[in-house]
């Protein structure tokens, strides 16, 4: 009986160090796939890295864009908020680096502000050059009754008419 409950103790003894070394992996993993440094709000990314351009797909944000670009200014981005920067400061880094033309919405000051006029004062022209042809082609023109046939014209006339088989 000895022998066995030598064995029984072993069995524990070997199960509880799998038990822990189970434990320390699962903790070791999960640990891993954690990024350091503070949690960031993706939220808060998705909105900042939408408001400004990829520099590759130039149509689309950085938010939206599939480039690897797009992703490393999303890394930027995810970076400096976990840095304690604003959005508005994280934009400004993005804008000294590449200029106004990284935003998406220029800002609206000197020359980028034709951008925000432009397509205002295209509209009020297009409806005004509407109203106008509107106008001209609804205005009714006087009809003048065609001026009447002499005598000679419309025997002329008659005379056609009965010819005709």
């Amino acid at each position: 009986m000895a022998c066995n409950g030598g064995a029984s103790e072993r069995r524990v003894g070997v199960r509880t160090v799998v038990l822990v070394l189970a434990l320390l992996a699962l903790v070791a993993t999960g640990a891993a796939a954690q990024p350091p440094g503070p949690r960031v709000d993706e939220e808060q990314v998705y909105d900042v890295a939408s408001q400004l351009r990829c520099v590759v797909c130039q149509n689309l944000s950085v938010a939206d864009s599939p480039s690897e670009m797009a992703s490393q200014m999303r890394v930027i981005v995810r970076e400096r908020l976990a840095a304690g920067q604003t959005p508005a400061q994280v934009r400004q880094y993005f804008v000294e680096r590449y200029g106004d033309w990284i935003l998406l919405l220029p800002p609206r000051r000197g020359f980028t502000l034709l951008v925000w006029l432009a397509p205002l004062a295209a509209v009020i022209v297009g409806v005004a050059i509407v109203a106008v042809l509107v106008v001209r082609w609804t205005r009714r023109r006087p009809t003048t009754a065609p001026p009447p046939l002499d005598r000679a014209m419309s025997e002329r006339i008659r005379r056609e008419l009965e010819q005709e088989p």
